[in-house]
């Protein structure tokens, strides 16, 4: 980076020696109408944000069908999208109700793409984690929705450790070939709340939008505030046409903290275990 600098000239009939100036001609410290010394201004140029962009980074959650994928839309930086994905990924999520089981030490090697296929690189740090066959086989999907999101739905997925194939993972799998996304329906939380972000700040109306697969397209949800009373509640409808279909509406809200919160319709009445549920904290000004 190059920086510009303004040097400051005194001129005292002649141009002095640098000795002369602090003993001489020029500005009397002691003058007490002598004018301030001209500041010297840097004119570096104001540093620039990379471009970023929003991706589905997926985590895990427990369900009434066991541990399940849920999403958090996360903004990273542009240029290096998959990378920054999978990082979040084993970093954590913001929102504390999702979790991962990725060991924290992992470092991101490299991601690639190339004829249709992705291949993830990760540091030998990832052989490392505690989960039954349920959650590492969760765990292989965590990583390929991730990554896929960040890229290509549709590709399959080969993972390295230190360059090699990752072959046995966790004692209880193995992953020698490329892996493609799961059936959403067998692998995903039903339901899924994309905005607002957890933590979020903002203005009245809140704008609450997702996806979901739900019985006859029907989505409950409510609205509770920072002491736990509900202060609204109803339902909205999600789009037909798609496995999980999108869902969008907006809840006029005084000022305040609220927990924001969606729930699968439930014709079974119980019967069929707690409906799966999706919450977000946010805060009205």
């Amino acid at each position: 980076m190059t920086r510009s600098r303004r040097s400051l000239h005194l001129s005292c009939g002649v141009i002095l020696a640098a000795a002369l100036m602090l003993a001489g001609c020029g500005t009397d410290d002691d003058d007490p109408d002598a004018p301030d010394p001209t500041p010297t201004v840097s004119s570096e140029a104001p540093s620039t944000t990379a471009p970023t962009t929003m991706t589905g980074v997926y985590y895990v959650v427990d369900t009434r069908t066991g541990v399940r994928l849920a999403r958090e839309l996360r903004d990273v930086a542009e240029d290096r999208a998959p990378e920054a994905a999978v990082a979040a990924m084993i970093e954590g999520a913001v929102d504390p109700d999702y979790a991962t089981t990725w060991n924290p030490a992992t470092e991101v090697l490299d991601v690639s793409e190339e004829s249709g296929g992705i291949t993830v690189d990760l540091s030998d740090d990832a052989r490392t984690a505690n989960v039954g066959s349920e959650g590492a086989a969760r765990m292989v999907q965590q990583l390929v929705y991730t990554v896929t999101e960040a890229l290509d739905e549709d590709a399959g997925v080969t993972l390295l450790i230190e360059g090699e194939p990752a072959g046995e993972l966790w004692g209880v799998v193995s992953w020698d070939e490329p892996v493609g996304r799961a059936d959403p329906l067998d692998v995903r939380v039903l339901v899924q709340i994309d905005s607002p972000q957890e933590g979020l700040v903002t203005s009245s109306p809140l704008r609450i939008e997702g996806e979901a697969a739900v019985f006859e397209a029907t989505l409950g949800w409510r609205v509770l505030d920072a002491d736990g009373q509900e202060v609204q509640a109803g339902f909205t409808t999600t789009e037909e046409g798609q496995t999980f279909a999108p869902f969008a509406f907006p809840v006029e809200l005084e000022p305040g903290t609220y927990s924001v919160e969606i729930t699968e319709d439930d014709p079974s009445g119980g019967e069929g275990g707690t409906p799966m549920t999706d919450t977000r904290t946010v805060i009205i000004e």
